[in-house]
């Protein structure tokens, strides 16, 4: 296609298109997503899906009174290490699942102003989707406690008091819970995601932190002090041979999202992959539009709940449908 935009309307009232990928601003997320749907325009959207309750529930009811696709493009459930412990899952390698944690410290200090006026709960999706997407399940309530404090210019234009938000997640129709944290500002840790899951056969710890590939460490039973480090397969192969080689970092691109691309853990064509086929097939892509909306009321209730000191938030009945 030939045409360009300088006006998102515009680009939705052409009727050549069929769908968006919306890259926007976390700010613009939401409105952005209800537009594309009210102009029958199928979604792919950036994480998260938005970041107030009202929100999601809008995007799930014209997705369910419309019949379009939306997915969030959550980077985390396609990278290659995720689907390498999704497998040793399916394949009951882990035994018996007892708990779960996952964490995603990132100062962004000197990025986009915006974010200054950002919860850090609102940010969450990238915890909260490994230990929801590895079991298929959604959260049923949240509880969440605020630690430390913040400067007194980003409480006033977030909201926000804490430096660490550090919250329990109930998982519904399950035994299992899973306990996440996440900050923004005003701690001395610029990047890490990690990942940690304690089976009655084997555990695993999974961690990114910049400057370093993802490393995965497994122990199991009857020498669980013994730790191994495992080298992650690709998982190109789940994918058409045309996009398998987009999975890997393009050293010589000048472009940064081929970079960030392969950096994502080789994820965003299993991403665009889904999203496709799923348009395809007329299915329903994963996550769909209520998952994401678990997934991403998650946060907008843990911080609900730090701010009422701990107490229990139920997530919202939309959400479990």
């Amino acid at each position: 296609m030939d045409n360009r935009y300088t006006k998102y309307e515009s680009l939705l009232a052409d009727p050549d298109i069929d769908f968006v990928h919306i890259n926007s601003p976390i700010p613009d997320h939401a409105w952005m997503s209800i537009e594309a749907l009210k102009a029958g325009k199928h979604v792919m959207c950036t994480v998260p899906m938005a970041t107030t309750i009202d929100e999601c529930k809008e995007i799930c009811e014209l997705v369910a009174r419309t019949g379009l696709k939306y997915m969030m493009a959550e980077t985390v459930v396609y990278s290659r290490e995720f689907l390498f412990i999704k497998e040793m899952y399916t394949r009951g390698e882990l035994g018996k699942l007892q708990f779960m944690q996952a964490s995603h410290p990132q100062d962004m200090e000197g990025w986009p102003e915006y974010w200054e006026h950002m919860i850090p709960m609102h940010y969450a999706t990238h915890v909260v989707s490994p230990v929801l997407g590895l079991v298929d399940g959604r959260a049923e309530y949240v509880s969440c406690i605020g630690s430390g404090t913040i400067r007194d210019e980003l409480v006033r234009k977030s909201g926000n008091q804490f430096a660490v938000e550090s919250c329990h997640i109930k998982i519904q129709n399950s035994d299992i819970a899973a306990h996440i944290w996440r900050f923004l500002f005003d701690t001395a840790r610029q990047y890490r995601e990690s990942f940690d899951v304690y089976g009655s056969k084997k555990s695993f710890e999974w961690a990114l932190v910049e400057g370093e590939e993802h490393v995965l460490h497994t122990a199991k039973k009857p020498e669980p002090k013994i730790a191994e480090r495992v080298s992650v397969p690709d998982y190109a192969h789940l994918l058409p041979e045309e996009i398998r080689k987009f999975t890997q970092t393009i050293q010589d691109a000048d472009h940064l999202s081929f970079v960030q691309g392969g950096g994502h853990g080789g994820s965003h064509p299993h991403m665009v992959n889904e999203f496709v086929n799923a348009l395809i097939d007329d299915r329903e892509p994963c996550p769909n539009a209520v998952t994401s909306a678990n997934w991403t009321c998650v946060g907008i209730c843990a911080h609900q709940s730090a701010m009422k000191g701990g107490e229990i938030v139920q997530l919202p009945g939309f959400t479990l449908s």
